[in-house]
């Protein structure tokens, strides 16, 4: 098993570049995959700093309709045109950030929709020994704050994301499991708890952003609802990499609680 962070926010292996989006490269035994393509093209950019060839990969993964994760999707089909990519059905909503009476369009660029590549998901999805998708998160515990600005387009106007176009991917390896979550909009609690229902069982790894990156001071209850998320995972027989929407403050609160549990990723680092 080889996981590699193509690009994060934060700037890490020298040479590599850094911005607001994720996306990770990994090799299985049967599988080469790209998980999430950051904003940009980036993410080419330091897979081949990083000696990695992306025209091998033969399993994409989207995470979720938002730019920061699908953003460099049509780059990465410009080189490689026979990697399946597995997207939720409504991944390709309009999806916007409403700020301040502003309306930014956060969703994936419509063309996306038009490649034969696509794999539309419509829910759980075993696609093999070794990996499995889903989705279908429905726990409310410790929903993340920043969501309520997220919204969708809709016939009667603008609707809360209700993150239905948010799904997950489990490796199994080696009688391990590692679970992917791009950003965790439906709070990683009830993404954990969503697992535990499929699996019985802790996964020995998560990697995802957990989403409690925000603008300006963090309030009381904020900082108890964080310190309560970390206190739940450091209970649990799971190592965490997290980063990305995270945010640096929430991390250094997280991490005071779970220490070596909860490792934080840079953009280009090699986790396993």
């Amino acid at each position: 098993m080889r996981i590699v962070n193509l690009v994060e926010n934060t700037p890490g292996v020298p040479g590599c570049g850094y911005e607001h989006g994720l996306s990770f490269y990994i090799e299985t035994k049967k599988h080469k995959i790209l998980a999430d393509s950051g904003a940009t093209d980036i993410f080419l950019h330091n897979a081949e700093t990083l000696g990695i060839d992306l025209t091998a990969v033969d399993i994409m993964f989207l995470s979720h309709g938002h730019y920061d994760h699908g953003g460099g999707i049509l780059a990465f089909s410009e080189v490689n045109r026979d990697a399946r990519i597995y997207l939720k059905a409504s991944a390709g909503e309009d999806y916007y950030h409403l700020k301040k009476g502003e309306e930014k369009y956060i969703g994936i660029d419509k063309e996306i929709l038009k490649l034969e590549q696509c794999v539309f998901v419509q829910g759980d999805l075993e696609i093999d020994d070794e990996l499995f998708l889903y989705t279908d998160v429905s726990g409310a515990r410790y929903p993340a704050a920043g969501n309520k600005k997220l919204k969708k387009r809709a016939a009667e106007g603008f609707v809360q994301d209700a993150f239905d176009h948010e799904q997950c991917l489990v490796i199994t390896q080696d009688g391990k499991r590692i679970l992917l979550s791009g950003c965790a909009h439906n709070g990683i609690l009830n993404i954990l708890d969503r697992y535990k229902e499929i699996f019985h069982s802790d996964p020995d790894m998560v990697i995802s952003g957990f989403h409690l990156m925000k603008e300006g001071e963090y309030s009381p209850e904020d900082v108890l609802n964080i310190r309560d998320i970390a206190h739940e995972l450091a209970g649990m027989d799971t190592v965490f990499y997290t980063g990305h929407c995270t945010g640096e403050e929430a991390c250094g609160m997280m991490k005071e609680i779970m220490g070596e549990k909860l490792r934080v990723i840079h953009s280009g680092v090699t986790i396993l």
